[in-house]
């Protein structure tokens, strides 16, 4: 089986309050973001987190991405920065380095494939996960706390690291008592 899942980012100002949201139906969907950080950063924490969501199911994975940026950073760019110690062809190091290394993780036996689609011409999917990573980064604009959505069936609810004030909000797990029909 495959699961086919748009990710998206938003940043307000950009830099400014930033979300992020995957999108698989109106039942499966996370969001979460922070209240300052770039559009790549929502990005590239959607994706990540999409990964995160679906770790436990063995299903092959075809994310829609409107961001080349993410596209190329995972399929093209990672297995070379990785072998310069995470810098890049001119010797500066790697933006968003912490995601990618998350992603790097998060991506290890997976079978993936990204496609990319035009952003905000009326792509279904694309267009969800666009709506709630924009509300996510109004939220954190407005001072509240983003819906989170339900989450993926099965997923384990992310820990929060202590560490990292800032840390993103992600989606709980999936309640047991939801079903997906």
């Amino acid at each position: 089986m495959t699961i086919t899942a748009s990710a998206d980012g938003s940043a307000l100002g950009n830099p400014g309050p930033a979300g992020w949201a995957w999108y698989i139906d109106d039942r499966t969907w996370g969001a979460g973001g922070w209240p300052h950080g770039t559009n790549n950063m929502g990005e590239l924490k959607a994706v990540l987190e999409l990964f995160r969501a679906t770790a436990h199911v063995d299903d092959d994975l075809h994310v829609l991405c409107d961001s080349q940026y993410v596209i190329n950073t995972i399929t093209k760019w990672m297995p070379g920065w990785k072998r310069k110690g995470w810098r890049k062809g001119d010797g500066k190091p790697v933006m968003n380095l912490d995601l990618i290394k998350e992603i790097d993780e998060a991506i290890v036996g997976r079978r993936y494939r990204f496609e990319w689609v035009k952003g905000h011409v009326g792509h279904e999917l694309n267009e969800a996960a666009d709506t709630r990573a924009r509300a996510a980064a109004e939220a954190f604009a407005k001072g509240r706390t983003p819906d989170t959505g339900p989450g993926y069936p099965g997923a384990v609810a992310p820990v929060a690291e202590p560490s990292r004030p800032a840390a993103p909000i992600s989606a709980p797990a999936f309640q047991a008592d939801d079903t997906l029909f």
